[in-house]
């Protein structure tokens, strides 16, 4: 029996031996594959920076400076990621790297021509005559549409054709377009990257898959042979391990108990089995908290990529909605009272619109930018009181509100104008909660590191099937609204270090629980 075993344990060994070597080897090549797809990724994410600031250094000159120097310095970061790339297919690489030599050249040369361009509007201004405040349009207008400006100077205004303007402004229009073929070359060139980096990360993992399949068959005859040999009692506590095993591949939250005898002595088995028992407890325990962060790690994910597409609408609808409520302005100045009640009530409508639409785009713009706190020492309680006061405002008469804490003064370290906008929503969903009538209340805890918040109302709640994405951009049960309100107090809840959860029943009201660090100075 003792040489069975012997001999069963050496080829034991000697086979996962050799499968450990072989799993090293794989692993040593898998994890080479995952740093080089860390890389692939970080360049195709810089990338996608890359040209979001091109975009923007073309359509908003006031911000052309800071657009330039971050496309500058996602350049630089590009090309010091590309100069460590040590990547199986070389070519690729160094067809990024030219790529991104020449969109520099080719950036420094837009903006040597943005600079001539200013220069001759500047010493053209008697071209324009009576209107030389059409100067800064057409400078502006000229970074992103150099051609049509300089046919418009010519139809416009009788410059001609070949004057340095025009040229200078044909060339600009050529060499923006070569800068956005190049950056869209950057862009597909580090996609491709990518996409072989996902390729051979895959690959390794198949090989390292295949060699289980062939080992473990081996492994498993292995163990049905010694199994027909070895009997006794070590034999039927080591199958108390097995069906643990099987145990927590069905997550059953108890391992396997020891067979020893009431005040025996406790052998190795038995140790085993009380080790594996407190290990089993820790998986599950491990296992809870494992998804609790994959789901945090999803919703960031999400709301990074939500916050990204949010930014760039707002952006796009931003210079829309201001010249439409501008006109309209104008145009109410311009009727004044000559004007039929009817189009008036048009034109407030349209300005009405405006400013709501307005707003909208500024809760885009405050859910995508995430600004760090400026911290400074606060009293919570006065911060309630202002932003209740901020958002119910003087017509709402019916609510009875309440701010309970365990001392006269509550100070923590916060931003005080983020934290002031998380009440300032909680507040006014409450309001309309309660159709501006019933009790909103909120009770401040000090714990030893920690201050709680607990916001409640007597609302009508929320429906059970909501509950989980009332925090999601874009989400809301109002008939108006962009449901931004509770996705921004998360992310600034979340950017201070703490955290918040709710607690609601139909018909029954609704409470939410904010948890924030005390901070230091």
């Amino acid at each position: 029996m003792r040489k069975k075993i012997i001999f069963g344990f050496l080829l034991s060994a000697a086979i996962i031996s050799a499968l450990s070597v072989f799993e090293y080897v794989n692993f040593i090549q898998v994890r080479s594959e995952m740093s080089f797809l860390e890389v692939a990724d970080t360049v195709r994410s810089k990338s996608l920076q890359l040209r979001r600031h091109e975009k923007n250094f073309f359509l908003f000159p006031d911000k052309a400076a800071e657009e330039s120097a971050s496309t500058r310095d996602y350049l630089s970061q590009l090309k010091d990621v590309t100069a460590s790339i040590d990547s199986q297919d070389p070519e690729k690489v160094n067809a990024l790297r030219n790529l991104l030599a020449q969109y520099q050249t080719e950036f420094g040369t837009i903006e040597t021509m943005l600079a001539q361009i200013n220069q001759d509007f500047e010493s053209s201004r008697s071209v324009f005559g009576p209107n030389p405040n059409m100067v800064p349009l057409l400078e502006a207008e000229s970074r992103d549409h150099p051609l049509q400006v300089a046919e418009f100077l010519q139809t416009g205004f009788s410059l001609p054709a070949g004057s340095p303007l025009a040229a200078r402004l044909r060339g600009l229009d050529g060499q923006i377009n070569q800068l956005r073929d190049t950056g869209e070359n950057i862009l597909s060139s580090s996609e491709e990257l990518d996409a072989d980096a996902r390729d051979s990360a895959a690959r390794g993992i198949r090989v390292s898959q295949y060699a289980i399949i062939i080992f473990f068959p081996l492994f498993l005859l292995l163990g049905l042979g010694a199994l027909l040999y070895i009997s006794g009692g070590v034999v039927r506590r080591l199958k108390t391990l097995i069906d643990s095993v099987e145990k927590i591949g069905a997550r059953y939250a108890h391992g396997p108990s020891s067979r020893r005898p009431e005040g025996g002595h406790q052998d190795e088995v038995d140790i085993l089995v009380e080790k594996f028992n407190n290990m089993n407890t820790q998986l599950i325990q491990w296992e809870e908290e494992i998804d609790e962060k994959n789901r945090e790690l999803y919703q960031s994910k999400k709301l990074a990529a939500i916050g990204t597409l949010a930014a760039g609408v707002a952006h796009e609808l931003n210079n829309p909605l201001n010249n439409i409520n501008i006109s309209a302005q104008v145009l109410k100045r311009q009727f004044q009272d000559d004007v039929s009640p009817d189009r008036k009530e048009i034109i407030d409508e349209i300005v009405g619109q405006t400013t709501r639409l307005k707003g909208i785009v500024g809760n885009l713009l405050e859910f995508a930018r995430e600004r760090e706190p400026q911290k400074k020492a606060v009293d919570l309680r006065r911060v309630i009181r202002t932003a209740y006061g901020l958002a119910a405002g003087p017509d709402v008469t019916g609510i009875n509100f309440v701010v309970d804490s365990d001392g006269e003064g509550v100070t923590l370290y916060a931003d005080p104008n983020q934290l002031e906008r998380v009440f300032v929503n909680l507040f006014a969903n409450a309001i309309a909660a309660m159709s501006g009538e019933g009790q909103l209340a909120a009770q401040i805890r000090n714990d030893t590191e920690v201050v709680r918040i607990y916001v409640s109302d007597t609302g009508k709640g929320i429906p059970a099937e909501d509950r989980e994405k009332i925090f999601d951009p874009f989400f809301t049960q109002k008939d108006k609204g962009a449901g931004l309100g509770l996705a921004i107090v998360m992310n600034i809840v979340r950017n201070h270090g703490g955290d918040i959860s709710v607690v609601s029943e139909e018909n029954m009201g609704t409470v939410f629980e904010i948890v924030l660090p005390r901070g230091e100075a």
